[in-house]
């Protein structure tokens, strides 16, 4: 082993998921000169399954890919299916596929934001992010019977509905934690601790997250507005009103402020969803074949622009299916958030791009 590379990984308790860091340190030894990264680690040929299996069957693959991004995969596919086969959805199942990515964007950023919590030793915030979190994860459980993967989408529009009760349910928990929120910004925003801890780690200028391509809260975080949802709205996102938060520093600072932000943008979109919820089906009365194209389709996952290719033969298997997901994006803009910052801010600064290594090796 090379004596002058710090060796961090694959598998590390500091780290969600295995990944090799190779770190040169500054002849000071404590700070980052230059990382280099290796995964593939979890490579499980995703790719290859689904040109095997039927377009339905996929919807459950696709659910595998990633944990906190599962809805929008099928999401993501679904889409792109629907495109080839040119089919119109019920309103209906437009609005209730925003209110399943709602949901599921606001447990996503609050684990990360409890995993942030937690790499820097503070117990009790973490312990309120996670107990925050677990409000939404009990609602998932109650609307799609699943924590996790909730099996919301389907070809042609979404497999679940809402009654008054359910939609009442739903207000409640974001009533009740919208202060809970309101109160973990203030807490980002004036605890001189926590912020002389955050503030200027992991930097990444804007002209950097440009030229690097990067996604999601990582890129609108160094003050790149590039939300899917605003910038290419699809299922009802044209029709409800939201805003995009920013910030400008790029810092492991700006990237949870931003996170934190989105939520409170989810709740105000979750209550237009409820409030403008239409009548009709969930989903169109008839499956159909899908002929021959090929389609692009892509939506704001949690972590960021997810990307789906798909391209169909007249079989009712894709012929080829690609994706491209966030954290592809935003892994190389680690080698110039990395540098300079201390050795032990690795996995805080690794955190702070909400990785996910299993999506992006599938």
């Amino acid at each position: 082993m090379d004596k002058t590379k710090v060796i961090l990984g694959p598998f590390d308790v500091a780290l969600e998921e295995p990944v090799y860091f190779k770190i040169e340190p500054n002849t000071d030894g404590k700070t980052i000169k230059s990382v280099d990264m290796i995964n593939g680690f979890v490579h499980r040929g995703i790719e290859s399954i689904v040109l095997k299996k039927n377009f339905l069957q996929n919807l459950i693959i696709t659910e595998k890919v990633c944990a906190l991004c599962s809805n929008n995969h099928p999401f993501t596919y679904c889409m792109a299916v629907e495109k080839i086969a040119n089919l119109s959805l019920p309103e209906r199942a437009l609005y209730l596929r925003v209110v399943a990515d709602e949901i599921k964007r606001i447990a996503s950023h609050l684990f990360n934001l409890g995993m942030l919590s937690h790499l820097i030793h503070n117990k009790t915030l973490m312990t309120q992010l996670l107990e925050t979190r677990e409000d939404f994860q009990d609602l998932k459980e109650l609307i799609w019977g699943n924590r996790m993967d909730l099996s919301a989408n389907t070809i042609g529009g979404v497999k679940f509905d809402l009654d008054t009760k359910l939609m009442t349910t739903i207000k409640e928990t974001l009533d009740k934690n919208k202060s809970k929120i309101e109160a973990f910004i203030a807490l980002f925003e004036t605890n001189e601790t926590l912020i002389t801890r955050l503030r200027g780690v992991g930097t990444l200028s804007y002209e950097d997250a440009l030229k690097l391509g990067v996604v999601g809260p990582v890129a609108r975080a160094s003050g790149v507005n590039n939300d899917v949802r605003k910038r290419a709205p699809y299922a009802a996102y044209d029709k409800l009103s939201f805003d995009v938060m920013l910030q400008k520093d790029g810092d492991v600072l700006s990237r949870a402020k931003v996170r934190l932000y989105e939520i409170l943008e989810s709740m105000k979109l979750l209550h237009q969803a409820l409030d403008a919820l239409p009548d009709g089906d969930v989903v169109l009365p008839t499956r159909t074949l899908i002929p021959e194209g090929e389609a692009i389709s892509r939506t704001e996952a949690p972590r960021g622009e997810l990307v789906y290719y798909l391209k169909t033969n007249g079989s009712q298997k894709p012929e080829r299916m690609k994706w491209r997901v966030p954290t592809y994006m935003n892994w190389e803009a680690l080698k110039v958030m990395m540098p300079n910052n201390s050795i032990d801010d690795v996995a805080l600064i690794f955190n702070s791009i909400d990785p996910c290594i299993s999506c992006t090796e599938r």
